[in-house]
């Protein structure tokens, strides 16, 4: 994974004294401005290391295979049974889908069926108990997002998804977006929404993710604070009652990825008013982006993958990554990252690329939760 310069009219240094002013306006610190402003340099670059790595761009990305083996022996006849993957979220959100995408993606290729097990809770932290306690024969697999690699950076006794896992491959990186119903009628932008909620004394909502110093989180408190507006956060752990949520009136607004709720944008029932993201996509040249509105900060961004436990055994490890790795080649799979605007971003990293993020993510994520004065062990 190469790291991409920031663009020519984001500069660094501005990036970084927003970010200062927006952390020690919120947080009280006992430390030097030097400190800080060092902490938050290695920060910022590391964002745009992971953030703008892989040739991100407004235009869609040009796929190319990069398996080029077409099939792969079977290692002693392995599998020869059905596998097992362990999904730590329900089957309506992102998490979900991609996993239904490999699977029938994995299938087709090699025949071998998957049978899914959802297992939600905790934002992910469940469903990854649950696998790390699973027979390590390769016949188990998992999908996990970014939020395993933000819990190893709060609490390192937590799996690391770098080293106690073998990450198969990665086969999504996203933005994120703030959406609204289409027929709301007390807010149609985000100007007027952000007017809208200074008003509310507070009791203005937005359905999000539970897990506090989630990307979700953290991107929210740099909002909140950038954009001087509080808003409560209302926390669910599946997708599906998230959606539900803003669609039923519950909360006022809704932070997501484009992919999840592509259903409810082609339906005109959700209305993107911000994008997170450093232009704007081509799929949504009407959204003004953060940093059009003033917001200067660096946006994190969601990637899904799917591993192995690392004692699983050496040759199934490497017949698992090819055929997850070909997989992502499919039609199938490819037509469903295009239906899920992943082919804006170059959603791929095989299994050296994927250890490469997870890392570079784990310090960022260590780097802001110190420099927010939350508890890292």
């Amino acid at each position: 994974m190469t790291s991409a310069a920031l663009p020519r009219k984001i500069k660094k240094t501005t990036v970084m004294s927003c970010i200062f002013s927006t952390i020690s306006h919120t947080y009280h610190y006992h430390t030097s401005r030097e400190v800080i402003l060092n902490l938050l340099k290695n920060f910022t670059a590391g964002i745009v290391a992971v953030g703008l790595a892989g040739g991100m761009a407004t235009a869609a990305h040009a796929f190319e295979c990069k398996v080029k083996d077409a099939s792969m022996a079977k290692p002693g006849g392995f599998p020869d049974r059905p596998l097992t993957m362990i999904v730590p979220y329900g089957p309506g959100g992102g998490s979900g889908q991609v996993a239904a995408g490999m699977a029938k993606a994995v299938t087709e290729l090699t025949g071998v069926d998957i049978n899914r097990d959802h297992k939600p809770g905790g934002s992910g932290t469940v469903g990854m108990t649950a696998y790390m306690a699973m027979p390590t024969d390769g016949y188990n697999v998992l999908e996990h997002i970014d939020d395993a690699s933000s819990a190893h950076a709060l609490d390192s006794s937590k799996p690391h998804p770098g080293k106690d896992l073998i990450p198969l491959v990665i086969s999504q990186v996203t933005f994120s977006q703030i959406y609204i119903r289409t027929n709301e009628d007390r807010y149609t932008d985000w100007p007027s929404f952000v007017e809208w909620v200074k008003k509310q004394g507070g009791k203005a909502t937005i359905a999000n993710v539970s897990k506090e110093g989630s990307m979700e989180r953290v991107l929210m408190k740099f909002i909140t604070d950038e954009s001087g507006m509080e808003i409560q956060q209302i926390s669910f752990d599946k997708g599906a009652p998230r959606y539900g949520a803003l669609l039923g009136g519950q909360v006022d607004a809704l932070f997501e990825q484009p992919g999840d709720v592509r259903k409810f944008l082609d339906a005109k029932q959700f209305k993107p008013i911000l994008t997170l993201y450093t232009e704007r996509p081509a799929a949504f040249s009407g959204v003004p982006t953060h940093m059009e509105m003033g917001m200067k900060f660096e946006p994190l961004y969601r990637f899904r993958g799917f591993y192995v436990h690392k004692d699983a055994p050496a040759d199934r490890v490497e017949w698992l990554k090819w055929a997850f790795q070909r997989g992502y080649c499919q039609d199938s799979y490819q037509k469903f990252n295009e239906s899920k605007f992943m082919n804006v971003i170059d959603s791929y990293r095989d299994t050296n690329g994927a250890i490469k993020l997870i890392n570079d993510s784990i310090d960022q994520y260590r780097a802001v939760y110190k420099s927010m004065g939350m508890d890292v062990k």
